[in-house]
Formats: structure tokens, sequence, C-alpha cells
């Protein structure tokens, strides 16, 4: 008998769309089986499945977030050091000047006539 190329090849093509439209239920009947049997809080359930089971998606775990501890210390007061002179004469702004003329001190007079004198500071009366 002769063959015909182009009908052997849609006979060809027709099987194998066969065979895998069989192994297709075949595999979901399979896949099926334990939907079949699943029981929940008493009821059954009954279906045809196609493809692989699906199983339940379980999210990871929750981990609250990580706040490291923050110690606060107080702030030092400022510490002030006075410097004088190392020894013999006190130094220029360790004086009051005094205008005679006036009979008053710098700065409650900006100008003195007659020149300044330097006086060296003394305590109020009293103290």
């Amino acid at each position: 008998m002769f063959w015909d190329v182009a009908a052997t090849g849609d006979a060809i093509i027709r099987i194998v769309k066969m065979i895998i439209s069989l192994a297709m239920i075949v595999l979901g009947t399979a896949a099926s089986g334990t939907a079949l049997a699943w029981r929940h809080h008493g009821h059954a359930r009954f279906g045809v499945f196609i493809g692989a089971p699906a199983y339940w998606y379980y999210p990871a775990p929750y981990y609250p977030p990580y706040y490291p501890s923050v110690v606060t210390v107080p702030a030092s007061p400022p510490v002030y050091v006075e410097r004088g002179s190392a020894g013999g004469e006190p130094s220029a702004d360790a004086y009051w000047y005094y205008c005679a003329e006036s009979k008053a001190y710098y700065p409650y007079i900006k100008e003195c006539p007659g020149g300044w004198q330097r006086v060296v500071p003394q305590p109020p009366p009293g103290s």
C-alpha cells in the first residue's frame, strides 16, 4: 500500500495529542485521589483536580523589630578655669581705671581729659 507523507504526519500529531490528553487525565485522577478522601469538619469534599496538588502556603514567622537600647548620659557642666598671672604684677585687665577730674571709674565714663590712673581693685567696704 502507498502511504501519503502528509496524511502520516497528521496521524502522528493526532496520536501524540491523544496520548498527552490521556496522560493528563490519568495524572489528574491520581493527584486528586487524596482530594476525594479529604474530610474537613465532618464534610466530605469531592472534586476533580488536573495537575499537581496544591499545598497551603505558610508565611514565615513574625519577629518583632529589634530596637537597640539607648542610654542617655547627662552632659557634665562646663568647667571654667580663671587664668591669673603667674606671679608678680597683675595683668592689664586686673586694674580699674580712675579719672580724677570726673571722680568716676571706667566704664562709667568713656573719656578722661586729664588721663587715667591705674588702681588695684579693692573689695567694697564691709566685706
